[in-house]
């Protein structure tokens, strides 16, 4: 690795997480005895998901799961605010429960948009369950219904989430610091 690498300290450890994710699933499962459909928003909710479908299993639902890819315009590491579209929903959601799952809460937009563009199709209702929670960057008024971890404004990787695609395989969420 280059000198310039970042440095990545531990914020929450991997059995932190995992304990946690069952908490979720149990909540969730409670609250959704019936059949309802998970809608993850990739990509960098992948690895959470995963874990809380698997949870969810073993908490006695079985949802059934899809995928939709969402964009932000804008260059660099600001958004516009604008969220699109990039890889669409196969399942219909008309009349059904949805559980939308993503990574990180932060301005709100890319959960908002979401919501709203699954209660347009029909959706029942539309909970949502987000792996971190950042609510002090909050721009729009959303809450989710189940987070995993409030955080603060550090720039966190591991688990799913990136830094320029790289360091989504660890196995704890980490705060960076480009100091050595």
């Amino acid at each position: 690795m280059s000198g310039d690498a970042p440095r990545i300290d531990v914020l929450i450890e991997g059995d932190e997480i995992a304990r946690r994710v069952d908490a979720l699933a149990a909540a969730i499962a409670a609250d959704e005895p019936g059949d309802f459909l998970v809608v993850v928003v990739l990509k960098g909710s992948f690895v959470f998901a995963a874990d809380l479908i698997r949870a969810l299993e073993r908490a006695g639902a079985s949802p059934h799961v899809d995928f939709i890819t969402l964009a932000s315009y804008g260059a660099g590491t600001a958004s516009s605010g604008t969220v699109r579209v990039a890889h669409d929903l196969s399942e219909e959601v008309a009349g059904r429960p949805v559980l939308l799952v993503d990574d990180i809460l932060e301005s709100g937009r890319t959960l908002v948009f979401a919501r709203d563009a699954l209660l347009a199709r029909g959706a029942a209702r539309v909970r949502s369950c987000v792996l971190l929670d950042k609510p002090d960057r909050r721009a729009v008024e959303i809450e989710a219904d189940y987070v995993g971890f409030r955080i603060g404004n550090d720039f966190v990787v591991g688990y799913g989430l990136d830094l320029a695609h790289r360091y989504r395989g660890l196995s704890y969420i980490g705060t960076v610091s480009r100091k050595r």
